[in-house]
């Protein structure tokens, strides 16, 4: 019998996707940011019903569970036979190459050709799944709050300073927090390249911290010390945790949020018309106006013992009205090269989504070529991590930043060392 599972325990989760999948089963992994997982559970449904004989089961978990402990079941061979995930390059040997079972791969490198370099191992043309969304990382502000306190909204090329400034004084107005920056290496990532920072050294290995980087890295450990940023965000969880502001945004307390398009569809569904919001796109530097681009891949899991049944799904999902469906109902920007070429209609009445969508359609053209490269650079979420664990420390006050510096410098050798 057919079934879908959805499993509300990271810890079962957990379990259930490291078990072996019998013959006919197809486990997903799968987190959401927003809405999403709603939506996939209904397409999936269709295929279930048209195809009796794969029982697809899909786990829902914490973004935590795919970032901390899939990882582990990588490394013992075991894991999902799919997987939803954002660390896209440097576990790629993991990752089956569907080329052989997929019913047409050359559909799949016309419309996710684009992307496909960043899921596979260096020099392989394998096909091993598909972005379930294009994102970009961004601002968002609350307009009610700015206008509240009399504050105008910084224009399109205002820079980091700028945006502190003008939060401060909204804060200071309203009795909220400033700003909030996502506690996650990726997402200053942008910030730091937008005043010069680069990652790569010339051999393709990763550099030292560089002054660019500093120069970011250390306005946000001030604006952390002096209440402009919200800095329990960084220091609440350890190591390289992922927290977002999101919650503070959403609940009303927060001026102006860095995170990403992802939260999109949180945003519409929580945030309703409590409040005026609005997409500010990435603030400047003196070098750029960069943003992050990325997304979250559906993957095939080369442990799988159902490769052809999983091609099956991943040849389902991938389809062009699938692929259509999921981005108008998720409220994402599609990866597929089609869709994201054709008219698109999105799912919502609510015109602070609309103009969000826009915004960060237009915004993806400021990405500055540093951080292009970063998608499909093996050691991205070496390089995040390292930043996100060590300037939290800074932050709750157990090292000195230029401490942290070296110290971001010796995690990264290690792990290229390690591998």
């Amino acid at each position: 019998m057919t079934r879908m599972k959805s499993i509300g325990a990271a810890f079962a989760a957990v379990l259930l996707s490291s078990v072996a999948a019998h013959a006919g089963d197809v486990r997903i992994m799968w987190y959401s940011d927003g809405g999403e997982g709603d939506v996939i559970k209904d397409l999936l449904s269709r295929f279930s019903k048209a195809n009796p004989d794969v029982n697809v089961i899909l786990d829902e978990v914490s973004y935590n569970v795919v970032k901390e402990q899939l990882p582990v079941q990588l490394e013992a061979g075991q894991g999902p036979d799919i997987a939803r995930v954002t660390n896209l390059k440097a576990p790629a040997q993991h990752w089956l190459d569907l080329r052989p079972y997929l019913a047409d791969a050359k559909y799949w490198d016309d419309n996710f050709g684009a992307q496909a370099d960043w899921m596979r191992p260096d020099g392989s043309n394998a096909i091993t799944g598909f972005m379930t969304q294009l994102t970009l990382t961004g601002g968002f502000a609350n307009k009610t709050l700015f206008d509240q306190a009399g504050v105008e909204i910084p224009g399109p090329k205002a820079t980091w300073d700028d945006w502190a400034a003008a939060a401060k004084k909204v804060a200071d107005s309203q009795k909220v927090i400033a700003m909030a920056i996502d506690r996650s290496g990726h997402r200053v990532s942008g910030p730091n390249i937008s005043y010069g920072a680069n990652y790569i050294a010339a051999d393709g290995k990763p550099a030292p911290i560089d002054q660019g980087a500093k120069d970011f890295l250390s306005r946000f450990v001030k604006w952390n010390e002096d209440g402009t940023i919200n800095k329990d965000v960084w220091v609440s969880a350890a190591g390289s945790t992922y927290r977002s502001g999101a919650e503070d945004f959403i609940n009303g307390g927060l001026a102006y949020l860095y995170s990403g398009s992802w939260q999109i569809s949180g945003f519409a569904q929580k945030i309703g018309d409590n409040f005026d919001w609005v997409v500010t796109g990435s603030p400047c530097g003196p070098v750029a106006c960069s943003g992050m681009q990325g997304g979250a891949g559906l993957v095939a899991v080369k442990y799988t013992k159902n490769p052809k049944d999983v091609a099956k799904v991943m040849d389902y999902l991938a389809g062009a009205d699938v692929q259509k469906e999921f981005a108008e109902r998720s409220l994402f920007i599609p990866a597929h090269k089609g869709v994201a070429s054709g008219r698109l209609d999105f799912k919502t009445d609510n015109p602070h989504v609309k103009a969000a969508l826009k915004a960060f359609v237009e915004s993806a053209g400021q990405t500055a070529a540093p951080a292009m490269k970063l998608p499909g650079w093996k050691w991205s979420d070496a390089y995040y991590s390292a930043i996100v664990a060590r300037i939290s420390q800074v932050v709750a006050g157990e090292m000195k930043l230029d401490d942290a510096y070296a110290r971001i410098d010796e995690d990264i050798k290690a792990k290229v060392a390690g591998n």
